[in-house]
C-alpha cells in the first residue's frame, strides 16, 4: 500500500459557492476540453452518440431540489470532482503506487504508466470522484490543472484550473487553503466553508460554501461584481466564448 506524505507545504484546492453556482455546466465543458487536449492521454468517450455511451469526466454537476425548514423549495447545483484529501483513501489502497499525493502542494495525482486499472481507488473514494477511462483502461481524475497553474507561458489570469477560469458566475475559487491569509481561506472563514461528508475523516482540501435561504442574499451580487472585472469577469468570458465560434 502507498503511504501518504506526513505534511504538505501547501494545500491547493477549490472553494465552491453553492449559492452562486447556476448549474450551467461551463466548468464541466471546460474541464473536458482542456484535459482532452492537454492530458497525458485524451479523456476517452466510447460510443458517445450511440445507445450506450460512456466516457470519462473529471468534473460533474448534480442538481437537487431542497426544502428549507422555512421558505420555498430551491434547486441546489452541486459540482463534484476530486477533493484532494489530506487522508486520501485512494492513495493508501493503490497497489502499484500510481495514485499519490504531492508533498509540495497537496495535489492528488495518478501516474498512468503505473496504473493497472484495478479500480481499487474508485472503490475506496467515498465521493465517487474517480473515472475509469473507457479507452485507455486507466483511472483518471481532477489534477487541478497542474499543467496550467504552473505554466509561466500563460498569462497570470490563466494560471488557474480551467473550471475556475471559465465559470461565468464566479462560483469556483482556487488557492492555497494552508495559508490563512489567502483569499480562499478568508472566504471559508467568512462563510463557514464545510467539508463534504466529514464523517469519512478523509480531510478533503476542497471546501463548499453552503446555500443560504434566497430571501437572505442577493443572488445576483457575485455575478454583477464580475461583469466589470475585465478579462477575468463575465464580459471577458463572453468575449473568449464568441472568439471560439
Amino acid at each position: 500500500m502507498t503511504a501518504l506524505p506526513e505534511t504538505t507545504e501547501r494545500k491547493l484546492g477549490l472553494v465552491i459557492d453553492l449559492d452562486t453556482c447556476v448549474g450551467c455546466h461551463a466548468c464541466v465543458t471546460a474541464c473536458k476540453g482542456w484535459n482532452t487536449q492537454n492530458y497525458g492521454a485524451p479523456l476517452g468517450d466510447d460510443d458517445a452518440y450511440g445507445a450506450a455511451p460512456s466516457g470519462a469526466f473529471l468534473n460533474r454537476i448534480h442538481s437537487f431540489e431542497v426544502q428549507p425548514d422555512e421558505g420555498a423549495a430551491q434547486t441546489v447545483h452541486f459540482p463534484k470532482s476530486c477533493l484532494h484529501c489530506d487522508d486520501a483513501p485512494c492513495v493508501t489502497v493503490c497497489p502499484t503506487g500510481a495514485s499519490y499525493k504531492r508533498v509540495e502542494d497537496g495535489i492528488v495525482l495518478v501516474n498512468e504508466t503505473d496504473c493497472i486499472g484495478c479500480g481499487l481507488c474508485a472503490w475506496a473514494c467515498p465521493y465517487g470522484a474517480r473515472e475509469m477511462d473507457p479507452i485507455e483502461g486507466v483511472m483518471k481524475k481532477c489534477t487541478l490543472c497542474v499543467d496550467r497553474i504552473y505554466n509561466e507561458a500563460l498569462p497570470e489570469e490563466d494560471r488557474v484550473p480551467a473550471c475556475v477560469r471559465t465559470c461565468p458566475a464566479g462560483a469556483r475559487h482556487f488557492g492555497d487553503l494552508a495559508d490563512p491569509d489567502s483569499d480562499v481561506s478568508q472566504l471559508v472563514a467568512a462563510r463557514g466553508g464545510m467539508d463534504l461528508m466529514p464523517e469519512q475523516e478523509t480531510k478533503p482540501v476542497n471546501k463548499y460554501l453552503t446555500p443560504r435561504p434566497r430571501d437572505e442574499i442577493d443572488v445576483l451580487a457575485p455575478f454583477l461584481e464580475r461583469v466589470d472585472e475585465g478579462p477575468k469577469g463575465f464580459l471577458g468570458w463572453l468575449d473568449r466564448a464568441l472568439e471560439r465560434l
